[in-house]
């Protein structure tokens, strides 16, 4: 004790020296100069190394100081930098300092220096800065070597979202220097006759292989490089570990982005470490790693999971138990006893060794549905699937956990199965469609296929029982395979009860059944439905008495001229429905029938109800019929739409009328059109009017008149106005007088032209033809029995009369060959032929016509001269002493009626037979000869020369006379 007393005494002496000794020295202002500065370069990270001594220190002592250090750039007057670096000094001890530059070191030359300054409390003020060091160049150029020009840095390798100063360098002057990044051209700054920068913000991760950077000064002096920039790289996120087995434990996480580049090594790696045991563990994957669990039984495992890439380092860790950290292996499943309505589910999972109580939980999918169940094992689990539906396919799987210490489920495991089928549980939904013709009737029966929980299987076909009501007889089912959903039946006028049954496999369905009736039914007024955003809403009175049930149908698609026939079945209490399909359409007319069902299965008709799912405008307007058109009015009609092609309910009628004076009508009211042009327009409000009158027009005027139809939701199209003009107003009076007078004088005329050859005959006959007339054959010939041409000579007249009347008239005749010089002639010369009966009395004179077709005028003359008349009748002496003369002269003159005539007999005068007398003549015949009685044939034909002069006739002359008629007697 003594001895230790004794030591301590002695190291408190010396303590307290040491601490006067101290503090005299501390009084004392010291020089504390940094000194050996040395400045290192690392130009991949854009850092200058610095590191320094205070040798003014004494030994063991030890002072805070603070030290400045100053950066210059390109000259020392160019400081960049100044920072202060404060810490505890020791005796002899090299102290460290770094800076980072924003401009590559290769692009200039940097120059440091520093001082420092007693920073110490037990320093007494004032304390002063040091001397500056030297200053200290830092000139990393000279590594550029030989080429001509550069830019740095080169292959940098950057996080997405920093700032990078790129630096082109040039061993010549450089002027109008260009650099673009990622072909985006960059302003450019200049540093110093050889050097420029840029500075990029933000820089963009923009592709793995990194962004090119260009710079050049003219075309030979170039050169560029790569900025490779990396996504940030991020801590791990969900690290945790867990066991299957008590061997190894599985450790997994999210990595997040990769910040892996093409060329640019090393990539991102993680580290396990285990803070417990010390062991460290390099990961082969990103996003897992496997460490194997000790045999010492560790319970508790502390990790720390450490990311790392070029740039930057991150880490997470966790603390576990291991037991609660246990996860079963995946079980495998197996199924038996399958039926149609159950099935049994075993399942085994993998001992981990100490037999833990697993919770598993079971899932089972089928028809849309998922039904969960629970169950608690050791190893093995068994669990029966019940109330399944038949011929159905289900998929069944299971997991299980840790009982005592839940940590996670397994992987899921499971199977599929199918159910066996049954028989159809449900009867086919029936019904019927009746189309009655001369006396029969075809029935279309319809049925819906049995859903698939209804089926319980395929159905294979369907049979039909038709029961006459009427005459019982065998029944006997028609089979109809499957899929068919209808049949037709040909049936009479009895009432039939139809049973229809669906048949799978295993059994039949119950039956269906629908009765149709005898009875034609009843018919029904049709009324308008109401449509709602749901569909269309239905709703009829309830029926009293027994029914059943009702039945709504309709056509799902009317407008494709087929009736796709659906129905609806609802139940007797129901008195509403509203009935919504895919298959509606908008501006398509539907109409729904209401059926009623009896207890014996009879349907009859209740309402029946029509309406559009969307009305919509129409697209057609009338074809319009412009009749009865007056100068004040004319009347439009027009027939009805079919119901197929109407798109909305018509509630009326638009007439548009264009009058000419621009002012509308009574009962018009201006409207504008879609082409803003305005025009009178009338509303008719009966849909079932089909006529309209337009009146209080005026005459001789243009109208233009357009008809469309207007529903709730428009009109029809506008389509072209029709032109109508309004006649005269007394047109109508000329039009009654000229279309009776046009008909009379084309019904004269078709009477004119059937009866042509009537008129013809009496208005303006043929003349006759000397050639062929019938005289020839009365004419017996002395000399030429077969004589067919008429000669004057041959011709023994009975009589002839000569009749003239001639008015102050002087002719002369000088011989047979001379002319025949006339003065005045106003009457020419008739020759009459008459009976030859000595005793002939008749009731009147014959009355001759001039034929003028045989007056030729003579050759060389300028007058045509007639027959000279003497003034005073002649005897019939005369005439008969010189008939031979008249013959031959007769004869001669019609010989040469073709050739050369002499100039005294060459005017002849052609006297027709079949003239009456013609009453009113002024002068009669002389009452002394007698006068023929009928002049109705022909008995001569024969020509007098007009030269021939005969002597007066003395009166007791014979009947068979020539009388020249006093100058009164004339007859045409």
């Amino acid at each position: 004790m003594a001895l230790f007393a004794f030591f301590q005494t002695i190291l408190l002496l010396v303590s307290l020296s040491l601490r006067t000794c101290q503090s005299e020295v501390l009084s004392e202002p010291l020089p504390l100069t940094p000194e050996s500065l040395d400045v290192s370069i690392n130009s991949a990270q854009r850092c200058l190394h610095l590191q320094w001594r205070v040798h003014s220190l004494a030994y063991h002592q030890e002072l805070k100081m603070v030290f400045q250090i100053e950066i210059s750039r390109i000259n020392t007057s160019n400081v960049i930098w100044v920072d202060y670096y404060s810490t505890t000094v020791k005796w002899n001890q090299v102290l460290h300092w770094s800076w980072e530059s924003e401009l590559p070191l290769e692009c200039a030359t940097h120059f440091v220096r520093i001082r420092s300054r007693v920073d110490d409390a037990r320093v007494p003020e004032p304390r002063f800065w040091s001397n500056w060091s030297s200053w200290k160049e830092v000139n990393e150029q000279n590594s550029l070597g030989h080429k001509a020009s550069s830019v740095f840095p080169v292959d940098k390798l950057v996080e997405e979202g920093s700032n990078v100063t790129i630096c082109y360098i040039s061993r010549s002057h450089q002027n109008n220097v260009s650099c673009y990044l990622d072909g985006v051209r960059m302003h450019v700054e200049q540093l110093d006759p050889n050097v420029s920068a840029f500075h990029v913000n933000n820089v963009a991760f923009v592709r793995e292989t990194g962004t090119n950077i260009f710079c050049e000064m003219d075309p030979k002096d170039d050169a560029g490089t790569v900025l490779f920039v990396s996504k940030v790289l991020e801590e791990p996120k969900d690290f945790s570990c867990e066991t299957q087995d008590f061997k190894t434990l599985h450790c997994t996480w999210d990595p997040g982005s990769d910040t892996s580049l093409v060329r640019k090594q090393p990539y991102q790696s993680y580290t396990l470490f285990e803070s417990f045991s010390g062991e460290k563990r390099l990961c082969e994957h990103k996003n897992w790693c496997d460490w194997q669990i000790a045999q010492d039984s560790q319970e508790m495992y502390n990790f720390t999971l450490v990311a790392e890439n070029y740039l930057r380092k991150r880490s997470v860790n966790i603390l576990f138990n291991l037991t609660h950290r246990v996860r079963p292996m995946t079980p495998k499943v197996f199924f038996k006893n399958i039926s149609a309505t159950n099935a049994t589910m075993t399942w085994r999972v993998h001992s981990t060794g100490n037999h833990r109580t697993l919770l598993c939980q079971i899932e089972l999918h089928g028809e849309g549905k998922v039904i969960q169940h629970n169950a608690s094992i050791k190893v093995n689990g068994e669990y029966l699937l019940s109330e399944l539906e038949p011929d159905t396919q289900y998929m069944a799987r299971v997991h299980c956990g840790d009982a005592n210490h839940f940590w996670k489920w397994s992987e899921w495991s499971g199977e599929n199965f199918t159910t066996l089928e049954a028989a159809p549980s449900e009867a086919p939904d029936v019904w019927r469609d009746v189309k009655s013709e001369l006396g029969n009737r075809t029935v279309t029966l319809f049925w819906k296929p049995l859903s698939k929980s209804h089926a319980n299987g395929k159905i294979r076909f369907y049979n039909v029982i038709v029961e006459n009501l009427d005459k019982p007889s065998e029944l006997e089912p028609v089979p109809i395979p499957a899929p068919a959903n209808h049949t037709k039946l040909a049936l009479d006028q009895c009432s039939y009860r139809i049973h229809v049954t669906a048949n799978n496999s295993v059994g039949t369905s119950p039956a269906s059944v629908i009765v149709i009736s005898g009875d034609p039914g009843n018919q029904v007024e049709e009324e308008r439905v109401n449509v709602t955003a749901d569909g269309f809403s239905l709703s009829w009175k309830p029926q009293s008495g027994d029914v059943t049930g009702y039945v709504v149908e309709w056509c799902d698609r009317p407008q494709d001229g087929s009736c796709d026939l659906q129905w609806e079945n609802l139940g007797p209490n129901t008195t509403s429905t509203v009935i919504s399909s895919d298959a509606f359409r908008p501006g398509v007319r539907y109409n729904f029938r209401i059926y009623g069902i009896s207890t014996k299965r009879i349907a009859y008709l209740l309402e029946q109800k029509t309406g559009y799912s969307q009305e919509l405008a129409p697209l057609v307007n009338p074809q319009v019929v412009m009749s009865n058109l007056t100068s004040h009015s004319f009347t439009l009609s027009w027939k009805d739409y079919p119901t197929e092609t109407q798109r909305s309910f018509i509630r009326g009628y638009h007439v548009y009328l264009k009058p000419k004076e621009g002012q509308c009508h009574p009962g018009f009211e201006k409207a504008a059109l879609s082409d803003n042009s305005v025009c009178c327009k009338y509303k008719i409000d009966k849909p079932e009017q089909k006529t309209f009158v337009v009146e209080n027009l005026q005459p001789e005027s243009i109208y233009e008149f357009f008809v469309t139809p207007f529903t709730s939701v428009g009109e029809g199209p506008l389509d072209a106005f029709t032109k109508v003009t309004t006649p005269d107003e007394h047109s109508h009076l000329l039009i009654r007088i000229i279309l009776p007078t046009v008909f009379c004088v084309v019904l004269i005329m078709i009477v004119c032209y059937l009866n042509s050859q009537w008129m013809k005959e009496k208005c303006y006959p043929d003349i006759p033809d000397p050639y062929k007339s019938s005289v020839l054959s009365l004419i017996k010939s002395k000399e030429n029995p077969h004589l067919t041409i008429m000669s004057v000579k041959d011709c023994i007249p009975d009589a002839i009369e000569v009749i003239n009347k001639p008015e102050g008239s002087k002719i002369q005749f000088s011989g047979t060959r001379n002319s025949l010089t006339e003065t005045e002639i106003t009457k020419p010369a008739y020759l009459y032929l008459l009976p030859a009966e000595k005793n002939y009395s008749g009731p009147g004179p014959c009355i001759c016509f001039e034929n003028f077709t045989y007056n030729q005028a003579a050759s060389n003359s300028g007058s045509c001269g007639h027959v000279p008349v003497p003034p005073t009748a002649p005897s019939q002496r005369g005439l008969l002493t010189s008939l031979e003369n008249l013959l031959k002269a007769l004869e001669k003159n019609y010989m040469n009626s073709q050739g050369e005539i002499p100039a005294g007999e060459t005017t002849l005068n052609y006297v027709s037979q079949l003239a009456s007398p013609m009453s009113g003549d002024k002068d009669s015949l002389p009452t002394d000869p007698p006068v023929p009685a009928l002049c109705s044939e022909y008995k001569m034909q024969m020509a007098i020369p007009l030269g021939l002069a005969s002597p007066p006739l003395s009166e007791n002359s014979s009947v068979s006379s020539v009388t020249l008629l006093d100058q009164g007697d004339h007859h045409h």
